[in-house]
């Protein structure tokens, strides 16, 4: 596959080639129309309502004004608009022409997006419910089990399928095994069938199996939908209050600059602006999707922060006192950002200097890291001044932003020891200087000015010396400790063996099953078990 040039992430649905978003008082219709020829990248047609990475960035911008601009909206209806085609998923020529690193980005995006989704119901009350018009298979079938309802039109022909393994040789990219086991439930064998059979299940016995919840008829689906839209509408527990129209972004808040093996992001506090929290979780969310899908090759990223800590506190309490539904939009936006970052596939290095920010919420930032180093002296540049670095802990340090696995960064860091986090609490609101936090275990080193500059850039080249792929299986692997959650599978377990599969020649390789589909050629298959 070619790709030419860099992938961007802002839409509007003004410019929407594959979706069509209206609302109606507490609903929205979110339909599916991809265009065939809008591939994001040029070797592949989109059919059958077929996605690629492009598809999946414009069902992120929608999930994200839904929830940001539309707080009258409380169900949410994924349907179709072609005739007997729900969605076929992921584009097969699209996959198997792909490089192995844009398979992997491509199956983490759409599985963040559906947790999005997911996340909507739980934290926003805004429910999302696939009407499903058509053929379901793969991905699509993916996109339903993200809903929280899933109705199937009963015409005796449409069906639900995950026919990855059968078919093609791989694993269904987006959570789909995990999510039929361990959310909708469906008995273990029965799941074992259906995800070996590539004509997918329909009617009585999909609704049987609990694949799907309810069958709608064809004649007066869509006004059967409505109305059981408008009956989970009133059981909704979304918050109100105002929206906030997303405009474009402005990259006030978060740089980047570039070495040939890094990237340093600094994040910088507000000043007397009430919307920083809104505005640089954006640009924070944007730069880390631009850089993992662009710039493979920068596999460290240093992270820093400027500016007032106090202002930092002092909008976050503001933030967390408001209790309206724009408010409760933010702190969860917040919190998806951060989990992005965990799941991120590069070595995360954060510097604490004179000058920092790391205060709450901005902490998490660094807590996220894979190392943590403050510096105890004056500023690099400026040996006369009085200015020290420091931490703050407060609220958002101990439940606000949980991880994947359903624990604090705190709680994961100190994993094993609980009685330390209950300590920490007790410190909650102090400036913490270096010898303190160095001593609490919140820093990896706390090296003074005459050594800093040389203990960081030791640490940098040595990480830069060392195998990428190792570093990725390393680092995910410290990130999650303790107990195993649906989303912790999903970019764990499921994504680890799926990333295996891709690189083997039974789905990849020249006869594999994704480069052989829908050549008339059967794939061959090493048979041996490993």
């Amino acid at each position: 596959m070619t790709r030419t040039t860099s992938v961007t992430f802002e839409r509007h649905p003004s410019g929407y080639r594959h979706w069509k978003l209206t609302t109606d008082g507490d609903v929205a219709w979110l339909e599916l129309d991809v265009d065939p020829d809008g591939g994001l990248v040029p070797g592949y047609e989109l059919k059958l309502n077929s996605y690629d990475l492009g598809v999946d960035i414009e069902l992120y911008d929608a999930t994200q004004r839904l929830r940001f601009e539309h707080p009258e909206v409380r169900v949410v209806i994924v349907t179709s608009a072609k005739d007997n085609v729900f969605c076929a998923g992921a584009n097969i020529r699209m996959l198997a022409s792909s490089s192995h690193e844009w398979k992997v980005n491509f199956c983490k995006f759409t599985n963040e997006t559906r947790n999005a989704m997911e996340d909507a119901a739980a934290h926003s009350g805004q429910v999302y419910v696939a009407a499903v018009n058509g053929t379901c298979a793969g991905g699509g079938y993916e996109i339903a089990l993200a809903c929280e309802k899933i109705l199937l039109v009963d015409d005796n022909s449409s069906t639900v399928a995950l026919p990855e393994v059968p078919l093609l040789g791989v694993l269904p990219g987006t959570g789909g095994l995990t999510r039929v086991v361990d959310k909708r439930g469906v008995r273990r064998d029965l799941a074992d069938v259906f995800a070996t059979r590539p004509d997918g299940v329909k009617g009585r016995t999909a609704v049987d199996w609990r694949l799907v919840d309810e069958l709608v008829p064809r004649q007066g689906f869509r006004e059967a939908v409505l109305a059981r839209a408008k009956e989970f509408a009133r059981t909704s527990e979304r918050l109100d209050g105002e929206g906030v129209e997303l405009k474009p972004l402005k990259h006030r808040y978060v740089d980047i600059a570039r070495t040939a093996t890094e990237a340093t992001i600094t994040v910088k506090g507000p000043e007397d602006d009430d919307g920083w929290l809104l505005d640089v979780t954006r640009e924070l969310d944007d730069a880390i999707l631009r850089l993992r899908t662009n710039e493979p090759e920068l596999g460290t990223w240093v992270l820093r922060t400027e500016g007032d800590p106090a202002k930092v506190l002092d909008h976050e309490r503001a933030v967390f006192d408001a209790k309206d539904c724009l408010s409760n939009e933010i702190v969860h936006y917040f919190k998806r950002t951060l989990k992005r970052l965990d799941v991120t596939s590069r070595s995360l290095i954060a510097l604490v200097e004179p000058g920092s920010c790391y205060a709450g919420l901005l902490l998490e930032l660094a807590l996220a890291a894979d190392r943590q180093y403050i510096l105890d002296g004056p500023p690099i540049d400026d040996e006369d001044s009085e200015e020290r670095a420091a931490i703050t802990l407060s609220e958002a340090n101990f439940g606000r932003f949980p991880m994947g696995n359903g624990l604090t960064r705190l709680e994961s860091r100190f994993f094993g020891d609980p009685d330390h986090v209950t300590r920490l609490a007790e410190v909650r609101g102090k400036a913490l200087s270096p010898a303190e936090v160095n001593e609490l275990g919140l820093v990896t080193d706390a090296p003074d000015d005459l050594d800093w500059e040389d203990e960081i850039r030791i640490a940098l080249e040595g990480r830069a010396s060392l195998s990428p792929d190792a570093l990725t299986g390393m680092e995910a692997n410290h990130r999650f400790v303790g107990p195993e959650t649906l989303e912790s599978k999903i970019f764990g377990r499921l994504a680890a063996w799926q990333n295996w599969i891709f690189t083997r020649p039974n789905a990849s390789g020249p006869e594999g099953a994704l480069r052989r589909y829908g050549t008339g050629q059967k794939a061959v298959f090493d048979r041996k078990r490993v």
